[in-house]
């Protein structure tokens, strides 16, 4: 019958929310799920996510040699030939998580397959799935975006010839991916953007990628009465040292802010790497005490700094979906955003848009909004709305269901 609640197990590689989109993505969709009256399985390799209480977590434990480090090899995972591939691909330079949860993740299907109606990928695309696919179980992938892109932008941004060589090692994963992808039945992605791009990387045809935006958590992000916003704070929630995420362009146009606006402050919800760019380039500014960077703080604490910021940039080169921009929306703060990916479907009217990588542009745009408080009230109200109406997690969940719905009836046929 069409309203029966389904069970579904979602997979994930690796899955902590804090260490990016894909755990969130986990995070809230399982909840949005149960909360619609479904039973849902999260199936994770570590580090594991947070998850409503309601959502079972099933452990698949990895040697997680990017928080244990080489060293943690023992006699013991001699016995097991996915332990040897993943301890011998980090030895080597590689990444080979997403292959390796794959085989995990197979092993554990096999034997409780007849427990789920539907087993729903998140991103790892790996040659296990294929195996499920094959297996008869109805099976469907979230593509967030093609890595294509990250390997593209970190290959521009790589100071030599070695540093290409390893960033090109560690994506090597990306050939099983392009294999993997062209055979799936079923997938799905979170903006009309990155479905252009896997389309494009990848060699498939838009029409055949679906969609369904993610959502925000608009009961945790959201404007805190009482809190006075502070006259002269920017705000960013961006990883420091990663190309894709722009925090240099920022940086750069926070400089030159400070020669009109001297009581500028700039907060970063980041942790720059000791003696990387982002640490470098802040030195090379002088900025080393304008510049606040914070990391490891609670999401009420996150939520109380947007409730403070005069503006939220988001100074990105690519997002796949946009949940900093979303989230700082959702906190009724007015946005400043680049063009990078899918930010325009997330921010639309709601927010001032400038191209990616342009720092006249954001320093303009930036300027501008400091010297109008009532557009930036105004702007703060309407991606509230934007965000309430589109990109809850309520309405991903609904979307979701149909989806899945379509995808079992096809099945059936």
């Amino acid at each position: 019958m069409p309203g029966k609640p389904l069970r579904i197990a979602l997979l994930g590689y690796r899955s902590q929310p804090h260490g990016g989109g894909q755990g969130i993505y986990l995070r809230y969709l399982s909840k949005g799920l149960v909360d619609a009256g479904h039973t849902v399985d999260v199936i994770s390799g570590p580090p594991y996510p947070q998850l409503d209480p309601r959502v079972r977590l099933i452990k698949l434990p990895s040697l997680d040699l990017f928080e244990n480090g080489l060293l943690s090899l023992r006699p013991r995972h001699l016995r097991s030939l996915t332990d040897i591939i993943e301890w011998t691909s980090k030895l080597t330079g590689g990444f080979a998580e997403p292959y390796t949860f794959g085989r995990r993740a197979v092993k554990y299907l096999r034997k409780h397959q007849n427990a789920y109606d539907l087993i729903h990928d998140n991103q790892s695309l790996s040659y296990g799935m294929l195996e499920l696919q094959r297996s008869g179980l109805p099976l469907v992938t979230t593509v967030h975006h093609p890595i294509t892109s990250d390997l593209r932008i970190a290959l521009h941004a790589a100071r030599n010839p070695w540093e290409r060589l390893l960033i090109r090692r560690w994506h090597s994963f990306l050939g099983m991916q392009k294999k993997v992808v062209k055979q799936l039945h079923n997938v799905v992605t979170v903006s009309d953007c990155s479905r252009q791009d896997i389309a494009r990387d990848f060699g498939l045809q838009p029409a055949g990628i679906s969609l369904v935006y993610n959502g925000i958590d608009t009961d945790t992000f959201r404007p805190l009465a009482g809190v006075e916003r502070l006259p002269l704070r920017l705000m960013a929630t961006c990883s420091a040292d990663a190309p894709l995420k722009g925090t240099r362009f920022l940086i750069r146009a926070y400089a030159r802010l400070l020669a009109r606006y001297p009581e500028l402050e700039l907060l970063l919800v980041s942790k720059p790497l000791p003696g990387g760019k982002t640490e470098k380039l802040v030195k090379k500014l002088g900025l080393q005490q304008r510049i606040k960077f914070v990391s490891g703080i609670s999401t009420e604490q996150m939520v109380r700094y947007y409730a403070e910021a005069t503006v939220a940039v988001v100074p990105s080169v690519y997002e796949g979906f946009g949940l900093p921009a979303g989230e700082a929306m959702a906190c009724g703060v007015p946005v400043v955003s680049t063009d990078g990916g899918a930010l325009p479907e997330v921010v639309g009217d709601a927010g001032v848009i400038v191209p990616a990588k342009n720092v006249d542009a954001m320093v303009a745009a930036i300027d501008d909004l400091l010297q109008q408080p009532e557009r930036r009230r105004q702007l703060g109200e309407a991606g509230r709305r934007r965000i309430d109406e589109k990109f809850c997690w309520q309405v991903c969940a609904r979307e979701m269901t149909a989806y899945y719905r379509e995808v079992l009836a096809n099945a059936d046929r």
